[in-house]
């Protein structure tokens, strides 16, 4: 199993993959870790990864152009655009690490360690250009109910939770069948439901964000955004939280 982790903080991982199951699954060559600084893939000397959300609104939004081209130097191919999508390698996924993805559990930690190669996105400041999540990404992972400063502490908790998945990672194979939130562990139907991240609501996903380039590789920013009417922004946003809630979180509208 090979993991890619994309980020701008390449030091942060430093500590984490050289400790406990991890180090020991790496030394015996179960997994290959690979940490891509994301700033390489820039353009100009700033070395810039961000820029303001078209329609307005706080904090900045990760570009789309390095993330793409970042992961398709991983992979050593062209991931497509609005014309043709490129299939991905066999047993590959592009995981993105997002406020807005669907949350993790175990079940997905066990479909992701019947997988070749996991490269994984962390995302930060307020987002990520939403052609990334969609055109981009196989999946988009969310860790729970919570907003965190960016995707890095994610990815460390699935690149551990499926690494010790592998055979040959544990001392004790039978410990990865016996403990919380295996096959036959019973579920919690105790815990409380925590407020969600949205707009206006407790329980929506955040709405899609964007920024510059207003087309890239023909996918276009919503005209929406680019008109300057405001109150059609605002409804603009709240439908499009809706549906991306509906699409992966629908057990937030039973709550």
């Amino acid at each position: 199993m090979r993991f890619d982790l994309v980020t701008i903080f390449p030091d942060f991982f430093a500590g984490p993959l050289d400790h406990g199951i991890l180090r020991r699954a790496r030394e015996t060559g179960i997994v290959e870790l690979n940490v891509q600084d994301l700033r390489v893939f820039t353009k100009d000397r700033r070395r810039t990864v961000d820029d303001r959300p078209f329609g307005g609104g706080e904090g900045m939004v990760l570009k789309p152009e390095p993330l793409f081209e970042a992961v398709e130097h991983l992979l050593g191919s062209p991931v497509g655009d609005a014309t043709q999508r490129q299939e991905l390698p066999a047993g590959t996924a592009i995981v993105l690490l997002s406020a807005s993805g669907k949350r993790f559990d175990q079940e997905t930690a066990r479909r992701f360690a019947k997988l070749q190669r996991i490269i994984l996105i962390c995302g930060r400041y307020e987002g990520v250009d939403e052609r990334v999540a969609e055109h981009l990404a196989t999946d988009e992972i969310s860790m729970g109910d919570f907003v965190l400063s960016g995707g890095e502490l994610p990815a460390m908790v699935i690149v551990d939770a499926v690494t010790r998945l592998l055979p040959g990672s544990l001392g004790n194979e039978a410990s990865s069948q016996n403990e919380s939130f295996s096959v036959n562990s019973p579920k919690d139907e105790t815990a409380e439901p925590s407020p969600m991240r949205g707009t206006g609501s407790p329980t929506l996903l955040d709405f899609p964000h964007y920024t510059r380039p207003a087309e890239y590789r023909g996918w276009k920013v919503p005209d929406v955004l680019i008109g300057g009417n405001h109150a059609e922004v605002t409804a603009w946003r709240r439908e499009e939280a809706l549906e991306k809630t509906r699409r992966n979180r629908p057990d937030l509208f039973t709550r």
